[in-house]
This record gives structure tokens, C-alpha cells and sequence, in this order.
């Protein structure tokens, strides 16, 4: 074990906010920002510089992201910086329209680079997530929730926003637009039991939420490294994609894991009796 990656930034703490942990091929990534646990703009530039880094590594197979905090994953972004934010907006008398489509910020490009990357990335939900911190669990491929007094989801209605890092979009994609839209019409947060039964987490667990999520990271950093990435791809992409680019994309890249080496190494393992398909 070791940290993988100095961070520069401190908080008023003296600790970095972004905390890194390797076990192997698995890299632990820990949001630590005492003593409420909101995402802010210091936040997010560490968090750039550890994404980038741990997706370059390639010796980091999976990434598993989880709160220093005790019972806090990422409570929300910090609603003074939108604050300031607006003021700055309303001094200059900016309007927005659809016609001319916002930039992306760096929280949306972090979000958009974790959804493409070859590795797999597991939120292990220690505590609550609420508006920009389930966002980002949303962005992850796996979502475990530890069972307790937390609360997942997008109330940013309650004070006259949206959810405008991707909730709007990523929750109809996990739980249908009828139940998204109640949810954040309503501004309703829910508990891990209830966010699993919804589909917005994969499984509420009894904690550690750590524990299991390392137990998942383990088996994925040990699967074929081309196969994770490809299978990643085309899932990600299935809905966005016509049925019949989708299917010539995956029979491609069958292929290309046939004639891989470790497809080519596995597959006749299992002919020759020394491999079982099921796990």
C-alpha cells in the first residue's frame, strides 16, 4: 500500500482533499473535505489531477472512489461557490438559452472521462450523496451504498436549481423518466435500502461499504484488461447507439478479443478442461 500520487492543494486542514491509496492493481480514492464533505472548485482540481494520472497508470486497474468522512460520501457541491457564481452572472446581466449550449465545466469533463474510461469505477457509498455527489456516483460503472442514516439523490429543486451536473440525464437512464422525474420534481432523497430498490445503486450493504466494494474491485482487476475495456464501451454507449451500429461494433470487437492474447490463452484453457466459464 502507498499513496500513489501527491497531491499539491491543501485544505485548511493541512490535508489534501483528494486522498489515494493503492492495494495492487486497485487504487482507493478518498474525498476529504472536513468538516462538511462538499465538492468545491479546490476539490475538483485535485480530483483532475488524480483521474488523469490514475487513468494513465497502467498498473491501476480499478478505481474505487469513497468518503474520508465518517457517514459522507460527498455531501453536495458547496452552495456558497454557486452562489457566487450567480452574482457574478447577474452583475454582467447574463441570459442563457438552449440555442447557445453552456461549456462544460471541470466537474462535467471529470464525469465524462471517468463513463469512457477502459477502467472500471466503483463508488463505495459511505455515507450521504446528495445533488453533485451523486452525481458523480452516477457517473461510476458500479454504485454500493452502505446501509445507514444517509441519503442519496437530487434535491436542488429545494432551493431553485437543477441538478446540472448530468442528474437529470443519468437518472432516467437508471431508474425510467416517470420515477426520475418524481424524484426530482419532488426533490425527494431516499436511503441506500430504498436507492437499491429503485435501481440507483446497484446494492445498500451492511458496512463497510469499503470491504465490499474492494471484494468487486479485486475480481474486475482480475479479469483481461482489453475485455473490460471493450465490454465497457459498448455497454456505455447501447443507448445513444442504433441497435444496428451497436451490433456491428460489438461483433468487432469479439473478434478483436479472439485473436487477443489472452482471449486466445483463456478460451483454450477452457477447451482443455483447466478453466470453467461460470465464476
Amino acid at each position: 500500500m502507498g499513496i500513489a500520487i501527491a497531491i499539491r492543494e491543501r485544505n485548511n486542514w493541512g490535508m489534501s482533499r483528494i486522498e489515494i491509496e493503492r492495494r495492487d492493481a486497485v487504487a482507493i480514492i478518498r474525498f476529504n473535505n472536513p468538516p462538511k464533505g462538499y465538492m468545491n472548485a479546490a476539490m475538483v482540481g485535485e480530483l483532475d489531477t488524480a483521474v488523469d494520472a490514475l487513468l494513465a497508470d497502467n498498473s491501476v486497474r480499478v478505481l474505487v472512489f469513497t468518503g474520508a468522512l465518517k457517514g459522507v460520501f460527498v455531501e453536495h457541491y458547496d452552495v456558497s461557490e454557486l452562489v457566487a457564481l450567480s452574482e457574478k452572472l447577474r452583475a454582467k446581466g447574463a441570459s442563457f438559452s438552449l440555442d447557445r449550449p453552456s461549456p462544460e465545466s471541470a466537474y462535467h469533463k471529470i464525469l465524462t472521462k471517468l463513463e469512457a474510461a477502459p477502467k472500471p469505477v466503483i463508488a463505495a457509498i459511505n455515507g450521504t450523496a446528495m445533488g453533485g455527489g451523486f452525481e458523480f456516483c452516477m457517473a461510476c460503472d458500479i454504485r454500493l451504498a452502505e446501509r445507514g442514516p444517509y441519503w442519496l439523490g437530487q434535491p436542488e429543486i429545494n432551493i431553485g436549481i437543477l441538478a446540472g451536473a448530468g442528474g437529470t440525464q443519468r437518472l432516467v437512464r437508471l431508474v425510467g423518466e416517470a420515477r426520475a422525474l418524481e424524484l426530482s420534481l419532488m426533490g425527494r432523497t431516499v436511503s441506500p435500502d430504498e436507492a437499491a430498490a429503485l435501481g440507483m445503486v446497484h446494492a445498500a450493504v451492511d458496512g463497510p461499504v469499503l470491504d465490499h466494494a474492494l471484494a468487486m474491485a479485486k475480481r474486475l482487476a482480475g479479469q483481461p484488461p482489453k475485455a473490460v475495456a471493450h465490454i465497457k464501451r459498448l455497454v456505455r454507449s447501447a443507448v445513444e447507439t442504433p441497435l444496428s451500429k451497436g451490433l456491428a461494433n460489438e461483433r468487432t470487437l469479439f473478434l478483436d478479443l479472439a485473436v487477443s492474447d489472452d482471449g486466445h490463452r483463456l478460451m483454450g484453457e477452457f477447451v482443455a478442461g483447466k478453466r470453467t466459464i461460470r465464476d
